[in-house]
């Protein structure tokens, strides 16, 4: 008897002793991340039967047991996931946001002084002071562009580091999750489905919350206890004891961005950019996707509209020299690159033909050794050209140099670089042409009440300047003009046009718009007969300032910019995208760091160490070994008594 009580007693102390080193252990690792808290689990040892019936022979140890639960486990990691993804992308953003939106340095201020200086020129065209603020704040202007696209050149240079050193995070950390998927294989073959190596398991959760900080991955359990792990896409990085790894390399179609491919065994597959998500990868990603290269290409397409725009309204000035207008600013070109994969030796040429027809879209070309099939990224029509050149959506699109290869690829961007280029061509403000080429007027011994126009030119008039004065004559008999060059006259009344071969009299309608060689007038009123309206050279029009008014109507000239909005409502816009669209990221941040602290709050009320509920625990176990002792002391007691009946 007393040999059991003592085995008994030994039982409980075992026990005790069991709960007094798990409960030291969870309060010593209180701070550890991802530590999940233990418990010893007990069960009574097997019974001895008697004829009395069965007596307990004390307690077992089964197995020490992690306070775990997968599903909270799984959703915290997701969590983090998520918040990681949104907190990259949102401080990606309000970056943006301080560029474009700050009133001092962003691009409105600078696009206001300009047409203010046009506006001042336009008020006193032979004022030099004026013409030299016209000539600086567009100088400055092109200033703002360059700085911008340098400060996203900059900004694109930092997510390529972003996406190269988490690049780095996750092998390290997948290439720790198959050493420790080796260790957990082995201890579990040991220990069996009922005694699991509890801190390694922990240590691999912690290693999977890091890396879905870094991209989002999910894990699923294998028989050996191990864990495989695969990226959002299915792509598996971890699969047993052997890790794949990420690498990033340059985009094949446009290696100023860094992309990132899954190595395995020997092989790399590119992810596309919808494959990454979650984590540090998935929002530095998404922010270069969906608002850094936008954001390029919208500021891009302000560029080459106000070049392009002003420059043809300059052309039709005239300066004070007497000479037509100029180029005022530089023309940036349409970018183009050839896939690093091609194996012709294709150049393509590619030139604006219509900043007005731009859809704002990138473009993809491919060639397949006959034909030629151009994307456009932005909603994936295609079209199909047997050769080149073509004109497409404002774009003239040839082949410079070279003989392309089938299977040859190259990336059209026709505005990401167009910021960085813009330049102010004019270095003498004599040159500005703020005057109009031509002037009207009607002579002083007409008896009529009619009245012509200021007039103003198109750029068919460029072809054929007037070399001398035209002279319109009013026949009331017929009621038609004579005196036309020898061109086709286009009469247009009420919207409707009807254009009268040249030498043909042309109808007088009032209020009508007559158009012949690049010239549009308007007569009005009730000519008599024989009166005369004169067209001529702007010899000397010095004061003139009727093309400076029509370039600082540029402003808000509607469908100058992608064929859709104005300068200023361009840039309001590209302003207002990356505003909204930096709040919009800031909120879904806040509200994902809310749902990741209730997920780790929930996942930590299971698993988390409670100190005065392990303090209790210390107590109650720290009793049941006293208690366990003194059963020991009895049965020592009780066997010495039978020792000394027996010698007595």
């Amino acid at each position: 008897m007393g040999n059991s009580i003592f085995n008994i007693g030994l039982s409980g102390l075992y026990a005790a002793q069991a709960g007094l080193l798990t409960t030291s252990h969870n309060i010593s690792n209180v701070s550890t991340p991802g530590y999940s808290r233990q418990q010893v689990l007990q069960g009574t040892a097997t019974p001895q039967f008697t004829g009395g019936g069965y007596i307990g022979q004390g307690t077992d140890v089964e197995t020490v047991r992690r306070v775990y639960d997968n599903f909270l486990t799984t959703s915290a990691r997701q969590a983090q996931a998520s918040d990681s993804q949104l907190t990259t992308y949102a401080s990606h953003t309000a970056t943006l946001d301080t560029m474009f939106g700050d009133p001092t340095t962003g691009l409105s201020p600078a696009i206001n002084d300009f047409f203010a200086g046009i506006n001042g020129v336009a008020n006193n065209p032979t004022d030099i002071a004026s013409r030299q603020v016209m000539l600086t704040s567009a100088q400055s202007l092109a200033g703002r562009f360059n700085d911008l696209a340098g400060q996203l050149a900059d900004v694109r240079k930092g997510v390529n580091s972003e996406i190269s050193g988490t690049v780095t995070d996750v092998n390290m950390s997948a290439s720790a999750l198959a050493a420790l998927n080796a260790q957990i294989a082995l201890a579990s073959a040991k220990g069996g489905d009922t005694r699991p190596p509890n801190d390694l398991l922990d240590q691999r959760d912690a290693l999977l919350t890091d890396l879905n900080k870094s991209v989002g991955a999910s894990a699923v359990a294998q028989s050996d206890g191990s864990f495989n792990v695969y990226l959002a896409s299915g792509q598996p990085l971890v699969i047993g004891d052997r890790a794949n790894q990420l690498t990033a390399v340059a985009d094949n179609n446009d290696p100023q961005n860094l992309d990132v491919g899954l190595v395995s065994g020997g092989t790399t597959v590119m992810l596309r950019a919808t494959d990454i998500q979650g984590g540090v990868l998935g929002g530095a990603m998404q922010f270069r996707t969906t608002v850094l290269d936008q954001a390029d290409d919208k500021m891009g397409g302000i560029a080459l509209a106000l070049a392009a725009s002003v420059n043809a309204q300059h052309a039709l000035g005239q300066d004070l020299n007497g000479k037509p207008g100029g180029a005022f600013f530089t023309t940036p070109s349409a970018f183009t690159q050839a896939a690093l994969s091609n194996t012709g030796s294709a150049a393509l040429a590619v030139g604006i033909a219509s900043a007005t027809s731009l859809t704002g879209s990138n473009y993809q070309l491919q060639y397949d050794g006959t034909n030629y099939k151009l994307t456009r990224l932005s909603d994936n029509t295609t079209r199909t050209f047997a050769t080149l050149p073509q004109t497409v959506d404002g774009l003239t699109i040839a082949v410079g140099s070279g003989t392309p290869a089938a299977g040859d690829s190259f990336a059209i961007q026709p505005a990401r670089h167009a910021a960085a280029d813009i330049a102010v061509a004019l270095t003498d403000v004599r040159t500005i042409a703020a005057a109009a080429p031509i002037r009207t007027s009607q002579s002083l011994s007409n008896t009529g009440t009619g009245a012509i126009s200021a007039g103003s030119v198109d750029a068919n008039y460029l072809g054929t300047p007037l070399a001398a004065p035209v002279t319109l004559t009013y026949n009331s008999a017929t009621a038609t003009f004579s005196g036309f060059p020898a061109t086709p006259v286009t009469v247009t009344s009420g919207g409707t046009a009807t254009t009268y071969a040249a030498g043909t009299p042309v109808p007088y309608t009032a209020g009508a718009t007559l158009t012949f060689g690049g010239i549009s007038v308007v007569v009005s009123g009730a000519p008599a007969n024989n009166d005369t309206f004169t067209v001529a050279p702007n010899t000397g029009g010095t004061g003139d300032g009727r093309n400076a008014l029509l370039l600082s109507a540029l402003a808000t000239a509607p469908s100058l910019v992608n064929g859709n909005a104005s300068l200023t409502d361009a840039n309001g816009q590209l302003t207002s995208f990356v505003g909204t669209t930096a709040h919009q990221a800031s909120v879904e941040a806040d509200a994902g760091a809310a749902l990741l602290t209730q997920a780790q709050n929930a996942q930590q009320s299971l698993s988390g160490v409670n100190l005065d509920e392990e303090a209790a625990n210390l107590q109650r176990y720290q009793q049941a070994y006293q208690a366990a002792g003194k059963v020991m002391a009895i049965a020592d007691s009780l066997f010495l008594s039978i020792l000394a009946i027996a010698n007595a």
